[in-house]
């Protein structure tokens, strides 16, 4: 699925092109060697691109991993650019992407409860058609062990203000922390991952 060029690749998305379609530079800031993707990776070295230096999502949005085979600490991309990877983590642990999927978003309306307790049960705080930077400002303060959505796809950060770790939350159950890839259950803030499709203006900036 990765395609190699010589030259930077246009960063206007052409009419007619695919659905996701995110291009890799392997230096800094669009620089260097550049591959295409039109669809998932599970092993970018395999596919030739040896190192990730920056990001160019013309269509999206996207998933990264850490480790081949989708697994290891998760990073989410939406349409925009990201030059360096700490546009992309803030977690710090790791500046290595080794796999990406393409992530389908279908619906416009969005719903997620996370619960204290595995299998869904403790406290648990319900969430619809928003964005919540700090689950402490609406009075969880508890850990997040599994999680329901209902509707839309989401992604969870490991500490307010949309930092540290990320977990992707597509529709389904995660019966415990580990299904959703965490290490600890600990998620403190949350946000609905809108596809231009649905919220033309709606497409999450990070701050770099």
């Amino acid at each position: 699925m990765a395609t190699d060029h010589q030259n930077p690749t246009s960063k206007q998305q052409q009419p007619g092109s695919s659905a996701f379609k995110l291009v890799i530079y392997e230096q800094e800031n669009f620089q260097g060697h550049c591959h295409e993707l039109t669809g998932p990776c599970n092993n970018l070295q395999e596919a030739g691109v040896e190192k990730v230096g920056s990001i160019l999502v013309l269509c999206g949005p996207w998933v990264g991993y850490e480790q081949a085979s989708c697994k290891g600490e998760q990073y989410v991309f939406e349409k925009g650019e990201y030059p360096r990877w700490d546009s992309w983590t803030n977690s710090r642990r790791s500046d290595t992407i080794v796999a990406f999927r393409p992530i389908k978003v279908d619906s416009q309306e969005h719903k997620i409860v996370l619960y204290e307790n595995p299998s869904f049960a403790g406290k648990k705080i319900e969430i619809i058609d928003d964005d919540v930077p700090s689950f402490h400002a609406h009075g969880y303060q508890e850990k997040v062990s599994s999680v329901r959505v209902q509707s839309g796809t989401w992604v969870g950060y490991q500490y307010p203000g949309y930092r540290g770790y990320q977990y992707l939350f597509e529709k389904g159950e995660y019966k415990n922390s580990a299904e959703f890839g965490a290490q600890f259950p600990q998620i403190q803030s949350v946000r609905r991952i809108r596809d231009m499709q649905w919220h033309q203006r709606g497409a999450f900036h990070p701050v770099i």
